[in-house]
C-alpha cells in the first residue's frame, strides 16, 4: 500500500473546546485506519512504531511534517548542557551553514550552557539572520544563520533511522485523535499530544 501521510501535530496540550470529529466513524479510506493506528504505536513505545512504520510505510513513502519558521536542524533535547546539532532538514537555511555534529556556543551573545538553554534566541521571521558561534571540528566559527519557512519532509529510510536514534524510555505519551481527513492517499490526523513524565 502506497501511503504519503500527512501528521500536523497539534501538539503538547492543546485544548479545544469544540470536538466534533470524536463523533464520526471512520471513512471507507483505509489509509486513515492506517494513519491513526501509525499515530497510537508511536504514542505507544519506540518498538511499537518501528514496527508499525516498517510495515505500513512504503519504500519510496514520504512523511510530511509540520510547516513552520525555522532553521532547519534537529537537535537532541534530552542534553540539557550542550545544543549539538543531529539532523540538518536538506533545502533548509541550516543546510546552508551548519552540519550534522555542529555544536552550538553562542547564540545572539548569549553563551549555551544548561543555565542559559531555555534564553536562547532563535524565534523571528523568515528572513532574519541570526548570528552564532559554533564548534565544528574542535574549532570555534562565527557564522550567520537565517531564518526560513521549513517543510520537514522525509522518506522511509531517514525516518527509521531518526526513530532508530530515539530514546526509548521518553517515547510513550497520552494521545488524542481530534480529527480525520483524507483525500485520495493522503490523509490528515489532527491530534492532541501530552508526555508522561
Amino acid at each position: 500500500m502506497n501511503i504519503k501521510l500527512v501528521i500536523p501535530a497539534i501538539a503538547a496540550l492543546l485544548v479545544c473546546n469544540v470536538s466534533f470529529a470524536a463523533h464520526h466513524e471512520m471513512a471507507e479510506n483505509p489509509n486513515e485506519a492506517v494513519a491513526v493506528n501509525w499515530l497510537k504505536a508511536g504514542a505507544t513505545g519506540k518498538a511499537e512504531t518501528i514496527a508499525y512504520v516498517s510495515e505500513h510505510l512504503a519504500e519510496d513513502g514520504m512523511v510530511y511534517g509540520d510547516r513552520y519558521v525555522g532553521f532547519g536542524f534537529t537537535f537532541n533535547p534530552d542534553d540539557d548542557s550542550k545544543m549539538v546539532i543531529d539532523r540538518i532538514i536538506p533545502g533548509s537555511p541550516a543546510s546552508k551553514v551548519l552540519q550534522s555534529g555542529d555544536e552550538f556556543v553562542v547564540v545572539k551573545g548569549v553563551r549555551v550552557s544548561k543555565r542559559t538553554m531555555d534564553k536562547l534566541s532563535f524565534r523571528g521571521k523568515p528572513g532574519e539572520p541570526v548570528k552564532v558561534t559554533i564548534k565544528r571540528d574542535g574549532k570555534r566559527l562565527k557564522t550567520e544563520v537565517e531564518r526560513g519557512i521549513i517543510s520537514n519532509n522525509y522518506g522511509k529510510a531517514e525516518l527509521m533511522a531518526d526513530l532508530e536514534s530515539g530514546d526509548a524510555s521518553n517515547w510513550a505519551a497520552e494521545l488524542k485523535v481530534n480529527e480525520v481527513v483524507s483525500k485520495d492517499s493522503v490523509v490528515y490526523v489532527w491530534t492532541t499530544r501530552k508526555d508522561r513524565d
